[in-house]
């Protein structure tokens, strides 16, 4: 099923691999018709992930990058679009000499061809390829294909791990296989024999379950590895070492005369860290992309989160995540739940789209601004931080965003003038300013003290921007543009001095994008520190 683990695990695998001395890689596949991620929705999708060179990909990259701490490509990202585009592209150049160009073989070659692109560029020893979907699906039928395609001609090189889930009935309290079993025999039926069966559920797998399994899906018992629910996902990778998977996936490829022990030392101490924390720190996350029918769906913030988790364990604290929809605090009832809001340490609002729940997030900006709790805006919430200063202090109360408003006297933010013609052109794929793009940091501001440093790079994902005719008014006003692009024209950072507040930043790039477990990012980690306080 969907959710059940697959990027988790392959992060986790690539990171053992990784610390057993190899050279590792990560592929993601998405069985999607898009190119990429950029125009699927959030709500179903979960996060859109950006890398350095601006691809716009699925989530699971980000967790590559986080537990590899590595940067990533293009390259290591493949989606059904990408794939049919270029098999169309090559045909209408006669790359294929004019033959008959036929799904099978040619689909699933140019996704083999893709992944070796993607091992050889990263020079890997090890390059481990996630299947998104579930098997059994339609849409993944011929990535499984490539896959099988590759054992065949390299049965020593190729290997795969299938991740199933074992379900607990309430009514009946017992553990079940049968679903495992016949996932099993799906991917069998695709001509593929798993050769390793990760085991996901509530709790630990008993010797009865894991025999089972071995015995109705032809492998051996040890190669059964137990996955169950731990306390964080930076768990899971000390969690599969207790079952060998290291070495066990080193004697299958035939690795094991090149290998050192696996050395986990440095992430486990990380993990202790979590562990270990008791001093909680609550911060409330204000969106507007939560809802999944009657559930929440954190995914859509899930680099967010991670940035938040990272930085409060480095700090010995104890993350407490509140997730909060915008629109709770629209119109008059929505003002008079603001006070709800001093319950928490601090408050962050990450990106966003569109004019839903705008009003609500420019409602707790003001909020915490005039009662000094710690803010963290993120793209959005640094454009909408400075809608509500020029609202509130400059005194442009028809203020707003282009994005909402065009058509305001006071578009203090605006549409970057490249977007305009793309815009009018209906291009929307691919098309906002995108990746990593150098960042100047003024002295004596927060965002210096946090980073240590003048210049730094971080990556992008928007179209719209600080209007450059309000600049010198918004900055005579208190608000100060604390990062800029090289050349000034870009507002890259926005804040209030310590002075006059304790903690109060957005900023137009993303930094949660680069915030590893093993390097927390700095403003991140200043945001909590303040949200702590002096208790810290």
């Amino acid at each position: 099923m969907s959710g059940v683990g697959k990027g988790i695990t392959s992060s986790s695998i690539a990171k053992i691999m990784q610390a057993r001395g190899l050279k590792v890689t990560a592929i993601k596949i998405d069985p999607y018709i898009n190119i990429d991620a950029g125009t699927m929705n959030p709500t179903e999708h979960g996060e859109v992930f950006v890398l350095d060179d601006g691809d716009e990909c699925d989530q699971d990259m980000g967790n590559y990058e986080r537990f590899l701490d590595i940067n990533l490509s293009r390259t290591n990202y493949m989606t059904t679009g990408r794939v049919y585009q270029e098999v169309i592209r090559k045909e209408r150049a006669m790359q294929y000499g004019g033959r008959n160009v036929e799904v099978v073989p040619d689909v699933p070659e140019e996704a083999i061809r893709r992944i070796k692109k993607a091992s050889e560029e990263a020079d890997a020893d090890i390059t481990v390829v996630e299947i998104g979907g579930t098997i059994g699906e339609y849409q993944n039928i011929l990535f499984l294909e490539a896959g099988r395609m590759m054992k065949v001609k390299n049965p020593k090189d190729v290997m795969f791990v299938m991740v199933s889930y074992l379900p607990i009935p309430s009514k009946l309290g017992e553990m079940k296989t049968k679903p495992t079993q016949y996932a099993a025999r799906s991917l069998n039926s695709a001509g593929i024999q798993a050769d390793i069966i990760i085991a996901r559920a509530d709790v630990p797998l008993d010797k009865k379950r894991k025999d089972k399994i071995a015995t109705f899906c032809n492998i051996a018992p040890e190669y059964v590895i137990s996955a169950p629910d731990v306390e964080s996902i930076y768990d899971v990778p000390v969690n599969f070492e207790r079952d060998d998977l290291g070495a066990l996936i080193s004697g299958k490829l035939g690795l094991n005369h090149r290998l050192k022990k696996t050395n986990l030392d440095a992430w486990s101490k990380f993990v202790s860290k979590g562990k270990k924390s008791k001093d909680g720190v609550s911060i409330a996350i204000v969106g507007k992309y939560f809802d999944s029918g009657d559930f929440v769906l954190s995914d859509v913030y899930i680099s967010v989160i991670e940035s938040i988790k990272i930085s409060a364990y480095h700090l010995g604290l104890k993350p407490e995540i509140h997730y909060l929809n915008s629109e709770y605090f629209e119109g008059e009832k929505g003002k008079r739940n603001l006070k709800e809001l001093k319950k928490y340490d601090g408050v962050l609002i990450p990106g966003g789209f569109g004019s839903r729940g705008i009003e609500g997030k420019i409602n707790v900006i003001e909020f915490v601004r005039k009662n000094k709790i710690p803010y963290f805006g993120l793209c959005y919430g640094m454009q909408i931080a400075v809608i509500e200063y020029a609202r509130n202090v400059l005194g442009l109360k028809d203020a707003t965003s282009a994005e909402i408003n065009p058509k305001s006297k006071n578009c203090v933010i605006d549409i970057m003038p490249e977007q305009k013609e793309l815009l009018k052109e209906n291009k929307y794929g691919n098309t906002m300013r995108l990746g990593a793009y150098p960042c100047r940091l003024r002295s004596g501001t927060v965002a210096r003290s946090a980073y240590g440093k003048e210049s730094i790079s971080e990556r992008h994902r928007h179209r719209f921007e600080v209007n450059p005719e309000y600049v010198d008014r918004i900055y005579e006003a208190g608000l100060i543009f604390s990062g800029t692009s090289p050349d000034g024209r870009l507002m890259e950072i926005a804040e209030l001095p310590k002075d006059k507040h304790p903690f109060f930043l957005g900023t137009q790039f993303h930094p949660e994008f680069l915030a590893r477990p093993l390097k927390p990012h700095p403003l991140f980690s200043a945001f909590i520190r303040a949200s702590k306080g002096p208790l810290l």
